[in-house]
């Protein structure tokens, strides 16, 4: 029998009387893009956070591929397929754009970068994360401290990073966030590029009604920790609870 690439089961976190997250059941096929929207303080970055790790659930599971990951730290997850872009830059600042990547593709890899491993490696490290950098249009940078570097080509090479390790499982917390209607759209274009990718999915939060137009082919709605729609974008927005309650009668924003 197989099993979906991710899935949750009566996911639950409760922060001392409040439930956060209320016993999700959702299931994220490979090949499929979802968008995650609602009221702020509807849960969607808790159950994110639930999901990679952050936040260790009161009850219920997180399922990759079928085996149960719920007690899992980060590093496990990660290890599992789960890569996970935050809604603020986790990057290495000091280092630069090159040195991020390699220190990613070396920790997949599980490699050193010493005087005493193969110098094969060591070039086959240095192609892929130019070849990363290359696909991303961010080698030309290649060499640049990280913290020199324009808040969207920082945001690129978040993307670029978690291209690198290649999960099963993409999550992005509103991956345009702060960024310029010029930065926003190469962003975006790499996102639509790994949702092309059969093998992977792909969870984006976003409140951007434009964004989840042009990407999404899913849409599940939170509320008060609660999953309260989930479906195809046009019968999700055309649904009057939805339209009235979370996204406004006009759907151009998500607050």
């Amino acid at each position: 029998m197989s099993h979906p690439l991710l899935a949750t089961k009566d996911l639950t976190v409760r922060f001392g009387g409040h439930v956060a997250v209320d016993a999700i059941s959702c299931v994220f096929p490979a090949g499929e893009l979802t968008a995650i929207v609602g009221p702020n303080g509807a849960g969607k970055t808790t159950y994110f956070n639930l999901i990679s790790g952050q936040i260790t659930p009161t009850a219920g599971s997180v399922q990759v591929a079928g085996e149960e990951i719920s007690r899992l730290p980060v590093a496990r997850r990660a290890e599992r397929g789960i890569g996970r872009a935050f809604q603020l830059t986790n990057l290495f600042p000091n280092l630069t754009v090159f040195e991020n990547v390699r220190l990613v593709i070396q920790s997949k890899a599980k490699k050193g970068f010493d005087l005493f491993s193969m110098a094969d490696d060591h070039v086959q490290i240095r192609e892929d994360a130019d070849q990363v950098l290359q696909n991303v249009n961010l080698l030309a940078q290649r060499d640049t401290i990280v913290s020199a570097l324009p808040h969207g080509d920082q945001r690129k090479l978040e993307v670029a990073m978690l291209i690198a390790l290649d999960p099963l499982i993409y999550m992005f917390d509103e991956p345009t966030a702060g960024m310029s209607a010029d930065e926003a759209p190469v962003v975006l274009e790499l996102i639509e590029q790994l949702k092309n990718d059969q093998t992977k999915c792909v969870l984006l939060v976003e409140h951007k009604m434009d964004v989840i137009r042009t990407l999404a082919d899913r849409i599940i709605v939170l509320h008060n920790g609660a999953l309260v729609a989930d479906g195809d974008p046009s019968t999700v927005m055309s649904s009057s609870i939805v339209q009235e309650a979370y996204m406004g009668k006009a759907l151009g924003h998500v607050e």
